[in-house]
């Protein structure tokens, strides 16, 4: 039942992380006004906590209850998978630093780097990636 639960809050971590994701991605462009930085630093930080969520329950599916960790730890899909969330979630803290700083500022239009959307952008397209992995690896590539 445990591994059910957690499966479970990793699949609403992973869905919540993505619709996130996909609303700041629509609400980001040159130009924002001051309402929307407000938003959008909310919705950053929803982004971060489904991140969290996501990743203490793929911890706990990897090292407390399912299958082995060695059916994980021996996996190089599976490595690629974590090193991919990882990357994301370092990606993430530009964003994040821009939207806390911007949401101070007292002017009505907020100019927002292209740096800031490029790597949002780059966010969404390497999570497209993360499925990929996972089914490679439920499917046994990568295994020792």
């Amino acid at each position: 039942m445990e591994e059910l639960l957690v499966r479970y809050a990793h699949f609403l971590g992973i869905i919540f992380l993505a619709s996130m994701l996909a609303i700041e991605n629509v609400l980001l462009s040159k130009i924002l006004k001051r309402e929307v930085v407000g938003k959008l630093a909310i919705i950053d930080s929803l982004y971060g906590l489904s991140a969290i969520v996501t990743l203490t329950a793929g911890l706990l599916l990897w090292f407390a209850v399912g299958k082995p960790s060695q059916f994980y730890t021996s996996n190089v899909v599976f490595h690629a998978k974590v090193g991919l969330f990882v990357l994301i979630a370092l990606l993430s803290i530009l964003p994040t630093l821009f939207f806390l700083k911007s949401r101070r500022l007292n002017v009505q239009e907020i100019l927002v780097p292209k740096h800031i959307i490029y790597i949002v952008r780059l966010e969404v397209v390497l999570l497209l990636l993360l499925p990929l992995l996972a089914v490679l690896m439920a499917r046994g590539y990568g295994a020792a």
